[in-house]
């Protein structure tokens, strides 16, 4: 694949901004609406919890079932994307996730994470836009949502 590099750095700074985006509005935006950064296909899958959510509109209702008392903050780091063809791209990204249902304000302890992991995406470029057109799910740690 031939691209000038201007362009693959672009298009690689999409994707990214769309790995980051999903959890910054997860954590601090509207919860569904993650479902703007997905193709209109676009799936959601974890194969050890057996969860596959397929399409935009399905998308929207899973991510904006999330309890309104659910306080949560994802870390984000080794994002690596590479690009397969001018349209279409995968990344690896790991992540970890602090969080506790019942939180009506304030600081809370903080404990420790209860989620880490990595997602492997394919992103599709859409009218201009990168979209997530794949996300799975990768949780080898794993807990229980605490209580406050």
């Amino acid at each position: 694949m031939d691209l000038d590099p201007l362009q693959r750095l672009l298009a690689e700074r999409a994707c990214e901004r769309a790995v980051l985006d999903f959890v910054r509005r997860l954590d601090l935006g509207e919860p569904s609406s993650v479902a703007e950064l997905f193709t209109e296909d676009g799936t959601w899958e974890w194969p050890d919890g057996k969860r596959l959510i397929e399409g935009r509109e399905a998308l929207r209702k899973y991510f904006g079932s999330r309890p309104a008392d659910r306080l949560s903050r994802r870390l984000m780091s080794n994002v690596l994307v590479t690009l397969t063809s001018p349209d279409a791209a995968i990344s690896t990204a790991y992540f970890t996730t602090y969080r506790i249902d019942g939180y009506h304000g304030g600081q809370v302890p903080a404990g420790p994470p209860v989620q880490v992991g990595h997602y492997e995406d394919t992103f599709r470029q859409v009218d201009g836009s990168w979209l997530i057109s794949t996300r799975t799910l990768f949780l080898p740690f794993g807990g229980p949502t605490p209580r406050h």
